[in-house]
């Protein structure tokens, strides 16, 4: 690995335990020195260095994201990852070498891809003009509830303490959240502002301490913004940190199961054709996970409850390639038809809280157990916000929270020259996105290894984790002047407390049009086209990374489709 990389303490500039690059190096030259450092420090990863050198990365040479943190570069060598296990999955099925087993990955696509829910197309016209225009809400039927106090319930306040700030989360039930604080959740203003406003003079009567008890004690999401060294000496951030970020494992306690060799003679070429993968999970990370690795062939089904509320948006592109039913964990009819499904599953994706499935005897163990009594290892996928073990594992938490944990908030309040403690989202979606790709590169991981020596495996990935990559010393920080010249180029807005995921993602994507014009057009090199998807013509983003084999590379084969769609008599291809 290169050992041309150095860093400056950035206390003064970004806060406790942060380290800013000396030397900025172009960002394809960056993202392989990171893919470096991610693949020396993975366990089961290849460390044949031949191997990393079928990796190549291309793209423009400057950074494309607000703030500091090198997101896009992260992303781009986690894809790199996936794409070299999916060339190792190719050789294991085909029963000889792969002749141009190559893996390229452009920096810039993989940019975009931390903003790709919000990339999309519908006859035309893409996402933010639909968004815009009010006419996003005709293509569902509900939807979480999005307006008034809503709006505003999910957003970063200061505390009592005035250089501490709070990461507030109204999660999917915003009324509840504020009544347990004695907030009324029934005021009414006319501008969004004053919702925000009207929060802040509540919270600010409370200490950090106070408002993190109150979450805990009610099982609420909230969290403190610490800064990244304030994360690193909490209970939970030194337990995390004992995890890799792909967190493999075989379950050596379980009853023995044979290699599985990989599905032969098949038409699709892609590595994880004829693999089967259910999936449950709500949101961003975990559908993430799922449509990368439906990208890379495996056949999914995403089982979601019909009588809950969902952030609809997300259904045009994390559902791509996969089919969709409607269950009630709720109902033993509709158990029994889930456990008939798990019956001949080889990925159990899940992001219900950790160890929740469990009591519907859907956990870790009561899958070993099929899996031991089917002689078949099966491999499963927790997708949760802190890690799989410590104090807060079975906290719920969501992208925001791992964005304050970690310090990712902290960090970027700091780079836009806040007073201490004030801290702004990220300019995109990463914990969520980070999270999903380590997912399903962790999932890739064990079904290579489950078709060499047999064995079921466990596979964790958390939102915290994945934000806190990105603030180690071994990746480093953008120094201030190269993050002024980045919001020049793409005429990025400021960040402010009080702003959504996706208001905040909405600015970078138009900045994105600007600085990078053609890149997210309907007919761009990136994107791909469904004439006749469900919400009718429907282009979107790529995968990330291209094989050396074209029938190979990760691409979808369907359209996305909304959420209980399907028959829920379905059964596996």
């Amino acid at each position: 690995m290169s050992n041309t990389h150095e860093t400056i303490p950035g206390t003064d500039i970004y806060g406790p335990g942060t380290f800013i690059d000396k030397e900025v190096l172009p960002v394809p030259e960056d993202a392989r020195r990171v893919f470096e450092f991610l693949a020396s420090s993975t366990p089961g990863f290849t460390q044949d260095k031949a191997a990393w050198d079928t990796v190549k990365f291309e793209g423009q040479p400057k950074p494309m994201v607000q703030g500091p943190i090198k997101s896009p570069i992260v992303a781009a060598a986690l894809h790199a990852m996936a794409g070299l296990v999916g060339n190792e999955l190719l050789e294991l099925r085909d029963g000889a070498k792969v002749v141009d087993n190559k893996v390229t990955v452009d920096t810039d696509h993989a940019g975009l891809w931390l903003g790709s829910v919000f990339t999309t197309h519908i006859n035309g016209s893409e996402l933010g003009t639909l968004a815009r225009t009010g006419k996003m809400n005709s293509l569902f039927k509900t939807d979480m509830e999005r307006g008034g106090i809503a709006s505003r319930t999910t957003a970063i306040y200061q505390t009592k303490d005035p250089k501490v700030w709070y990461q507030l989360h109204g999660s999917l039930d915003a009324k509840r959240t504020l009544e347990t604080m004695g907030i009324d959740a029934n005021v009414s203003f006319d501008t969004p502002q004053g919702y925000y406003d009207y929060i802040q003079s509540h919270i600010i009567k409370w200490s950090p301490d106070e408002l993190e008890m109150h979450n805990v004690r009610n099982g609420l999401c909230g969290s403190i913004c610490y800064s990244p060294e304030g994360w690193r000496k909490t209970e939970f951030g030194k337990q995390l940190a004992k995890h890799p970020l792909v967190n493999v494992t075989e379950q050596t306690y379980a009853k023995p199961t044979p290699q599985v060799s990989l599905p032969k003679g098949l038409s699709d070429r892609r590595p994880l054709a004829g693999i089967k993968v259910l999936e449950m999970v709500r949101i961003i990370a975990g559908p993430q996970a799922g449509v990368v690795l439906s990208s890379y062939g495996a056949d999914v089904i995403r089982v979601n409850c019909s009588r809950l509320v969902d952030l609809n948006v997300l259904q045009l592109t994390l559902n791509a390639g996969k089919r969709t039913i409607d269950l009630d964990i709720t109902k033993p009819e509709d158990i029994t038809r889930l456990k008939e499904l798990v019956a001949d599953v080889d990925i159990f994706l899940q992001g219900f809280r950790w160890g929740s499935l469990g009591r519907k005897g859907l956990g870790l163990h009561d899958l070993l157990k099929v899996a031991g009594d089917r002689n078949k290892g099966i491999i499963y996928v927790d997708e949760n916000c802190y890690g799989p073990d410590g104090p807060f594992a079975e906290r719920p938490g969501w992208q925001q929270i791992g964005d304050a944990a970690s310090g990712s908030s902290y960090v970027m309040g700091r780079s836009q020259g806040h007073e201490e403690g004030k801290s702004v989202l990220p300019p995109l979606p990463v914990s969520d996105m980070i999270t999903g790709v380590v997912g399903a590169l962790g999932a890739m991981i064990a079904v290579r290894d489950r078709a060499i020596k047999g064995g079921s495996y466990h596979v964790a990935t958390s939102l915290v984790a994945a934000d806190a990559i990105a603030l180690e010393k071994e990746v480093g920080l953008y120094p201030p002047e190269v993050i002024k010249q980045t919001a020049e180029r793409f005429g990025f807005i400021p960040i402010t407390p009080d702003q959504y995921v996706s208001e905040v993602l909405m600015t970078v994507v138009d900045g994105w049009k600007r600085g990078l014009p053609g890149y997210l057009d309907e007919d761009s090199k990136l994107m791909m086209t469904f004439e006749d998807g469900y919400w009718g013509r429907q282009s979107i983003l790529k995968p990330v990374a291209r094989l050396g084999i074209d029938e190979a590379t990760p691409t979808w084969t369907s359209a996305p489709v909304p959420s209980c769609h399907h028959d829920r008599g379905i059964s596996w291809a």
